[in-house]
Order: C-alpha cells, then structure tokens, then sequence
C-alpha cells in the first residue's frame, strides 16, 4: 500500500547503523513532519539505506512531499507499525505576488534555489531627494 503526505520537515533524528544477521551494513533514520491542514499532526517516518541520502538533502522547516508504506507486524503478542519513507520531494515554494513570478526568476527543485536577475547598474542621479 503506498501512500504520500506533505507537510513541514520539524526533525531530523540521529542515523542508526548496524550489522545485519548477513553480515551486511544498514543505515536508518527517524524524521518528522507535521501536515499543514487545519489540525495539523506529526508524523514520525524514516528512510533505510540510500534513502537517507534524500532526506540528508533537505533542511528542517522545508516543506516537503513523502512517498511512504505502512506495516505492521507481531512480535511476541504486541504489534508494531513502520511508517518507511521510499520518496522524499522538496514542494516548490509558493508565488508571494498574487501568483505570477517576475520575468527571469528562476526555480530549481532538485537544490530548491531561487535564481533571481541581475540588478540595473545604479547612475546616482536618480535619487528622489
């Protein structure tokens, strides 16, 4: 079952290694998010292996859209859920100008950069005092 929710990234816990039965290395990490509806509620995910190389991209108080699974399992009589994070997208920023961006602004969503225009050069003559 795969599902997706956005909202502000609050925090990032610390990534947890270990060893696996295998011998194998694994990486994990913790994040959460809190949505942006009326009642706003956090979230507790986390990502597994190259995936916390995403969420390494992204800074705490960007908003964000996760692509994530949910599972349960048993374990001695008691069960547990894993929210697992698979996509982490960072949401473009909102136009602040009723919509319509000014002419050569630019927005990269792979690095969430604004470019914006060079300004005039300045002659010094057109001060208004």
């Amino acid at each position: 079952m795969a599902l997706e929710l956005s909202g502000k990234l609050i925090k990032k816990l610390p990534e947890v290694t270990g060893t696996g039965k295998t011998g194998t290395n694994w990486i994990k990490q913790d994040f959460v998010i809190e949505t942006q509806d009326q009642y706003p509620k956090k979230v507790c995910m986390f990502v597994w292996g190259d995936k916390t190389q995403d969420l390494a991209a992204v800074s705490e108080g960007e908003t964000i859209k996760v692509q994530f699974n949910v599972e349960s399992r048993e374990y001695n009589e008691r069960w547990y859920t894993d929210i697992r994070a698979y996509r982490i997208d960072k949401m473009s920023a909102a136009p602040t100008n009723g919509g319509s961006e000014p002419e050569n602004v630019a927005f990269n969503p792979s690095t969430g950069t604004v470019t914006f225009p060079p300004m005039e050069a300045e002659s010094g003559d057109d001060l208004p005092f």
